[in-house]
Protein backbone atom coordinates (compact mmCIF):
# COMPACT_ATOMS: atom_id res chain seq x y z
CA UNK A 1 0.00 0.00 0.00
CA UNK A 2 0.99 3.60 -0.50
CA UNK A 3 1.93 5.40 2.71
CA UNK A 4 1.71 9.13 3.34
CA UNK A 5 5.44 9.03 4.02
CA UNK A 6 5.93 7.92 0.38
CA UNK A 7 4.64 11.30 -0.79
CA UNK A 8 6.77 14.42 -0.75
CA UNK A 9 5.66 17.22 1.60
CA UNK A 10 3.17 19.89 0.65
CA UNK A 11 5.99 22.44 0.32
CA UNK A 12 7.39 20.39 -2.60
CA UNK A 13 3.98 20.16 -4.27
CA UNK A 14 3.82 23.96 -4.32
CA UNK A 15 6.77 23.91 -6.72
CA UNK A 16 6.39 20.80 -8.84
CA UNK A 17 4.06 17.85 -9.54
CA UNK A 18 4.89 14.54 -7.88
CA UNK A 19 4.54 11.21 -9.66
CA UNK A 20 4.67 7.69 -8.33
CA UNK A 21 3.48 4.16 -8.92
CA UNK A 22 2.28 1.13 -7.00
CA UNK A 23 1.98 -2.33 -8.53
CA UNK A 24 0.71 -1.23 -11.93
CA UNK A 25 -1.11 1.90 -10.81
CA UNK A 26 0.58 5.17 -11.69
CA UNK A 27 -0.36 8.49 -10.13
CA UNK A 28 0.43 12.19 -10.17
CA UNK A 29 -0.22 14.86 -7.53
CA UNK A 30 -0.17 18.56 -8.32
CA UNK A 31 -1.30 21.91 -7.00
CA UNK A 32 -4.19 23.40 -8.97
CA UNK A 33 -5.40 26.97 -8.68
CA UNK A 34 -9.17 27.09 -8.16
CA UNK A 35 -11.74 29.80 -7.44
CA UNK A 36 -12.10 28.73 -3.82
CA UNK A 37 -8.34 28.44 -3.29
CA UNK A 38 -5.70 25.90 -4.14
CA UNK A 39 -6.50 22.21 -4.32
CA UNK A 40 -4.49 19.01 -4.64
CA UNK A 41 -5.39 17.20 -7.86
CA UNK A 42 -4.56 13.51 -7.93
CA UNK A 43 -4.65 11.69 -11.24
CA UNK A 44 -4.26 7.94 -11.63
CA UNK A 45 -3.99 5.57 -14.57
CA UNK A 46 -2.85 2.07 -15.44
CA UNK A 47 0.79 1.71 -16.39
CA UNK A 48 3.09 1.33 -18.12
CA UNK A 49 3.11 4.70 -19.85
CA UNK A 50 3.94 8.09 -18.39
CA UNK A 51 1.44 10.82 -17.67
CA UNK A 52 2.25 12.72 -20.87
CA UNK A 53 1.90 9.71 -23.15
CA UNK A 54 -1.27 8.24 -21.60
CA UNK A 55 -4.47 9.59 -23.15
CA UNK A 56 -6.77 11.62 -20.92
CA UNK A 57 -9.57 9.09 -21.43
CA UNK A 58 -7.52 6.53 -19.51
CA UNK A 59 -6.93 8.83 -16.52
CA UNK A 60 -9.11 9.36 -13.47
CA UNK A 61 -8.79 12.35 -11.15
CA UNK A 62 -9.99 13.56 -7.78
CA UNK A 63 -9.43 16.88 -6.00
CA UNK A 64 -8.53 17.24 -2.33
CA UNK A 65 -7.70 20.14 -0.01
CA UNK A 66 -4.19 21.45 -0.60
CA UNK A 67 -2.91 20.50 2.85
CA UNK A 68 -1.28 17.67 4.76
CA UNK A 69 -4.78 16.37 5.50
CA UNK A 70 -5.53 16.49 1.78
CA UNK A 71 -2.46 14.38 1.07
CA UNK A 72 -3.67 11.84 3.64
CA UNK A 73 -7.12 11.70 2.03
CA UNK A 74 -5.52 11.38 -1.42
CA UNK A 75 -3.42 8.43 -0.26
CA UNK A 76 -6.57 6.78 1.13
CA UNK A 77 -8.32 7.29 -2.24
CA UNK A 78 -5.37 5.84 -4.15
CA UNK A 79 -5.25 2.78 -1.88
CA UNK A 80 -9.03 2.25 -2.09
CA UNK A 81 -8.90 2.49 -5.88
CA UNK A 82 -6.00 0.06 -6.07
CA UNK A 83 -7.82 -2.40 -3.78
CA UNK A 84 -10.96 -2.24 -5.92
CA UNK A 85 -9.06 -2.76 -9.19
CA UNK A 86 -5.93 -4.60 -8.13
CA UNK A 87 -6.39 -7.36 -10.71
CA UNK A 88 -6.39 -4.81 -13.55
CA UNK A 89 -3.41 -2.93 -12.15
CA UNK A 90 -1.43 -6.10 -11.59
CA UNK A 91 -2.19 -7.27 -15.11
CA UNK A 92 -0.98 -3.92 -16.44
CA UNK A 93 2.22 -4.34 -14.44
CA UNK A 94 2.81 -7.82 -15.84
CA UNK A 95 2.48 -6.45 -19.38
CA UNK A 96 5.29 -3.93 -18.83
Amino acid sequence: MIEKSDILPISFLKKSPFTGSFQGMRYRMEQVKADGGDCLRVILWEGPYSFDITSDEKKESQDFPFSDDGIEKAVEWLNETWEARQDRFRQAQEEW
